[in-house]
């Protein structure tokens, strides 16, 4: 399957590659980052970052969509992984963004995020996209207001009430983008 490129004003989404399992094992150890990643709120060490990594490209071949590695256009660095994340047990069709902690504050989560989401109701045809965020990560619900989610619903994961944000198509068609 080949998975398209997206290019923002700043950034280009791409395919991971192999080579870029130091930069993303690096943005998820980081301790201000590593408790938004995963369910668990742990850091999952080298070898969870690669299975991590492997596992938002496998979605491509599973469901047609996935992550993309985000890196900025003027110098190919590394900024994070943006996409559409859709695992078992998931409450919808979630547009995902984590960007390393030396990146934050530039607006990447919100550019690439907004791209994502775009390419989720142009080109895959979806009539909702939602973010799932722990209740400690501000930063992340001053990206989803951004991208014109509100708040649907809490959602339990590992004793921890996560906040499902949705946006709709109808919405979206709406928004000044």
């Amino acid at each position: 399957m080949d998975i398209p490129t997206l290019e923002t004003d700043r950034l280009i989404l791409r395919c991971f590659r192999a080579d870029d399992i130091d930069a993303y094992a690096n943005m998820v150890y980081h301790p201000d980052v590593s408790p938004f990643i995963s369910t668990s709120g742990q850091s999952m060490g080298r070898l969870g970052a690669w299975r991590h990594m492997a596992a938002g490209v496998g979605q491509w071949l599973l469901r047609g969509h996935g992550f993309w590695a985000a890196e900025e256009k003027c110098t190919s660095k590394f900024v994070g992984r943006i996409g559409l994340n859709y695992p078992e047990t998931w409450p919808g069709r979630e547009v995902a963004y984590a960007v390393a902690r030396e990146h934050w504050g530039k607006g990447y989560a919100t550019e690439g995020a907004a791209a994502a989401r775009d390419y989720a109701f142009e080109n895959l045809g979806w009539d909702e996209v939602v973010s799932i965020i722990h209740p400690d990560n501000g930063r992340s619900l001053a990206v989803a207001k951004r991208l014109g989610e509100t708040f649907k619903e809490n959602w339990k994961v590992e004793d921890v009430n996560y906040g499902v944000y949705a946006i709709t198509r109808a919405d979206w068609e709406k928004l000044d983008r």
